[in-house]
């Protein structure tokens, strides 16, 4: 059992030399390993993330096979919500569903505060999580993680998926006093569920923003990013290191970062020297393009050098995909990845 703090993966969120660079990553517990396939036969994803023995065992399987530096508290960006009393389900093939989408003060109003009662499976899970993962490679922090009040509000106010975000653009900019309202509301939920994550055991966290990239500059500066900073502020005040991660984000690193992260996640789409250069003195996430897997092992592992010798000009660099992991993915292939990362050479 050693010293999770001195893990390479926190190392790097710190900011500190590292023996290798640590890996991860995003959906490693998931649809393309058959072990989760096999857990998850005839249980609904919010079902599955409800249940600690389940969440227990596929937040350990990537671990398992991969021997990656951390694992990832499997859960969903709306189970929250879910937990909360909002009328909602995941829908395969869709993704989250809302019955009532949210409209008014009212509808904001209606929905409750999360507390530690909404939520004792994910305490009973992580504090299994954490003594299990105590004595697998020496000692695997976990990553606690919710989604980011722009990304969890476009659900609630468009009712499901959307690549417009119109329902939510035009609160944001038609009814501000809603639109801050919904997302104050949002932020103390994700906030309150990261504490409960935390105060289980969680080493880190992350705050996801998925949609994030569908707005400008000026306006994710007015109407987001200090609801993203409240939820950062707060866990910066229980010490542990934070991760902000969005898609499509090239155009809002250096403001993510500035928000509270510790540690900002890129995204493919933007080549890591540039986003360093963006992200002023914090470690960098990331960010290989999740295709690049299905590729040629010698094409993978050639761009991910690529990757490695870019992040030696960061404070501190993760290795991660750029997005989550391809639900077609060789299993075998990430393994190899995996394998790579750690043993490629720093000196």
């Amino acid at each position: 059992m050693g010293d999770l703090s001195q893990s390479a993966f926190l190392k790097a969120l710190r900011g500190e030399q590292v023996p290798h660079t640590p890996v991860w990553f995003m959906r490693q517990a998931g649809r393309s390993l058959p072990e989760y396939l096999k857990v998850r036969e005839g249980v609904a994803m919010l079902d599955a993330c409800a249940t600690p023995e389940l969440i227990v065992e596929i937040t350990l399987q990537p671990v398992r096979r991969y021997g990656v530096d951390a694992a990832i508290f499997f859960s969903d960006i709306v189970l929250p919500l879910k937990a909360v009393g909002v009328d909602l389900d995941i829908v395969p093939g869709v993704g989250p569903v809302v019955a009532s989408p949210v409209r008014t003060l009212a509808d904001v109003e209606a929905i409750p505060d999360l507390t530690p009662e909404h939520v004792p499976y994910i305490t009973e899970a992580v504090s299994t999580l954490t003594g299990e993962l105590a004595s697998v490679n020496g000692g695997t922090p976990l990553i606690g993680f919710a989604g980011a009040p722009f990304t969890v509000a476009s659900y609630l106010v468009e009712g499901g998926p959307s690549k417009e975000h119109a329902k939510t653009k035009a609160m944001m900019f038609g009814a501000p006093d809603v639109w801050d309202a919904l997302m104050q509301k949002i932020a103390g939920i994700s906030a309150a569920f990261l504490e409960v994550e935390v105060a289980a055991g969680a080493s880190a966290i992350q705050l996801f923003d998925s949609w994030a990239g569908a707005l400008t500059p000026a306006d994710y500066g007015r109407y987001v990013r200090p609801h993203s900073a409240r939820v950062l502020e707060r866990m910066g005040e229980l010490g542990v290191p934070r991760i902000h991660f969005g898609v499509g984000t090239s155009n809002l690193l250096g403001l993510m970062g500035r928000a509270g992260a510790d540690v900002v996640g890129v995204d493919w789409r933007t080549p890591l020297d540039q986003a360093i250069a963006l992200v002023g003195d914090r470690g960098v996430q990331g960010n290989l393009d999740p295709t690049l897997v299905l590729a040629p092992t010698d094409v993978m592992t050639s761009r991910a050098a690529e990757i490695i010798e870019a992040g030696r000009a960061a404070k501190g660099h993760v290795f991660n995909l750029g997005h989550g992991v391809i639900p077609s993915t060789d299993p075998d292939q990430l393994a190899r990845l995996t394998e790579f990362v750690q043993s490629y050479p720093l000196d």
